[in-house]
């Protein structure tokens, strides 16, 4: 395989022309129309003065437009940032600043925001790239190793961080993300994810376009639209997280919905619940989970179809290529069955940091900050972050083992568990739970018999929901303030 995006790109097109590509609410074209639109982006693009090394943002929802812009700059040798657009103005505005694209382009639904956060960088409407120009968008000397993608992490702890993907990196990734789905030309992807992640973006959608195979987008997830569409459409591969599998399964539609074309869903981005995996193969659909972050493209480690319910709960085995180290704190191996940080080397993994070198790559290798097992035949296990880990008594407590007890747990529906100061343990476990109908014995009871006593929570506090940041995820320091705010308000 090539390590060009457009090359291949102009390769597909002439042997599955016809068959269709994309298929979108702003666009539906097939492989050759999506080849001959990308090269209009490129003169386009070229005419508003973009060149090799720039930057063009992209805001808006999943559309045709913003994957012609992702070839489109591959084109030039510019890159693609593409901004979530659930974050906050000033969060969009410090992110551009620190980008400086060229330009930034915009859907309807968001046009004026990208004016609010452009700081004077130019704004253009999405449409701009799918009517693009005449004429040859330049001389295509780019390279494998060119950077195409500026992708910024969620910003959980902090300021996000620019992760630099090249296109050899995207190419390794569709290679890996081929071997996981068992992909080829005949495959029909349901893009749901947003795709200003890697996790909409890389793990089936791109790999598929560079396959032969099908995509069609949805600008955004609603999981009634989403289960219709699956009926409609009759997908054959999709990507979800929890939060979305979970939003389908407590439809009431739930068990009439038909799934019956998906021979395959690939979940991942954070702890995944058996529960709802099991749920999903009820329905005769198998789940494989992936493990991955923006700084790996994201596809590196993952289960296939045969492992969906013969190895439930683990996050796989690296792909071909791939390293996986688990190390201590001092960066030893760990032995098998023992708990260590994820340590990554594979030809996915970003260049770096955007204006912030190789912070947190290591002699080739990537430290993930997750803490996982590895059994004795290679199947890898997720605990938890290391920086959740609490410390009590001087036994190691990982909240994702507690939080697996509560998902469980019916009539929870969402829990988290943190760290809380304790002066004879130094820290306890505390359970933050939104839940109907039941009480702190209630929920302390589902533990029983599950967990080592010193595990389990110390206590329980209430909410209505769990602070999450743009991208969903619970945001453990925001949970911590929100049990300190509770003990003071009770002083």
């Amino acid at each position: 395989m090539t390590e060009r995006l457009t090359d291949r790109l102009l390769a597909t097109a002439d042997w599955r022309r016809d068959a269709p590509a994309v298929a979108a609410p702003d666009a539906t074209l097939t492989h050759a129309e999506l080849a001959r639109t990308v090269e209009r982006a490129a003169a386009w693009l070229a005419r508003e003065g973009v060149r090799r090394g720039d930057r063009v943002a992209w805001l808006g929802l999943n559309a045709a437009a913003q994957l012609v812009l992702t070839f489109a700059a591959a084109r030039l040798g510019a890159m693609t940032a593409p901004l979530n657009w659930r974050l906050a103005e000033p969060e969009l505005a410090w992110i551009v600043a620190d980008a400086e694209p060229t330009l930034i382009l915009a859907d309807e639904t968001h046009a004026d925001t990208a004016r609010r956060v452009a700081g004077g960088v130019p704004v253009r409407p999405a449409q701009a790239v799918l009517a693009g120009a005449e004429g040859p968008a330049a001389t295509d000397e780019t390279r494998p190793e060119d950077p195409c993608l500026l992708v910024y992490t969620s910003g959980a702890t902090g300021r996000p961080k620019g992760a630099l993907l090249s296109q050899a990196a995207l190419f390794a990734n569709a290679r890996l993300a081929t071997d996981m789905h068992a992909l080829t030309k005949d495959d029909h992807v349901h893009t749901i994810l947003p795709m200003f992640h890697v996790g909409g973006l890389d793990i089936q959608t791109l790999p598929a376009l560079l396959a032969g195979a099908r995509v069609s987008l949805m600008p955004r997830f609603e999981p009634a639209a989403c289960l219709e569409e699956i009926a409609r459409l009759r997908p054959t591969l999709s990507v979800h997280v929890p939060a979305t599998l979970q939003a389908m399964i407590a439809r009431p539609d739930w068990a009439e919905a038909d799934l019956a074309s998906l021979r395959l869903i690939a979940t991942g981005s954070t702890d995944v619940p058996v529960p709802l995996i099991e749920a999903v193969h009820a329905k005769g659909v198998p789940v494989v989970q992936i493990y991955g972050a923006t700084e790996t493209a994201p596809v590196v480690v993952y289960q296939r179809e045969a492992d969906a319910r013969a190895r439930l709960g683990s996050i796989g085995r690296p792909g071909p290529g791939v390293e996986v180290r688990l190390t201590d704190a001092e960066g030893r191996d760990v032995p098998d069955g023992a708990e260590g940080e994820i340590r990554v080397k594979s030809p996915t993994l970003a260049s770096g940091y955007w204006r912030k070198g190789r912070e947190g790559f290591e002699d080739g290798w990537w430290r993930s900050g997750d803490v996982a097992r590895r059994d004795a035949e290679g199947w890898l296990w997720f605990a938890d972050r290391l920086k959740n880990v609490i410390v009590s008594g001087g036994e190691n407590i990982w909240p994702a083992e507690l939080e697996r007890v509560l998902a469980g747990t019916p009539g929870i529906r969402e829990a988290a568990v943190v760290g809380m100061p304790d002066a004879r343990w130094g820290a306890v476990p505390v359970a933050v739970v939104a839940a109907d109908g039941l009480t702190e014995a209630d929920v302390l009871a589902a533990f029983e018999g599950r967990l080592a006593r010193f595990k389990r929570p110390r206590r329980v506090v209430f909410v209505n929901a769990l602070p999450r940041n743009a991208m969903g995820k619970v945001l453990p320091e925001a949970v911590r303030r929100t049990v300190a705010e509770r003990d003071d308000a009770e002083v």
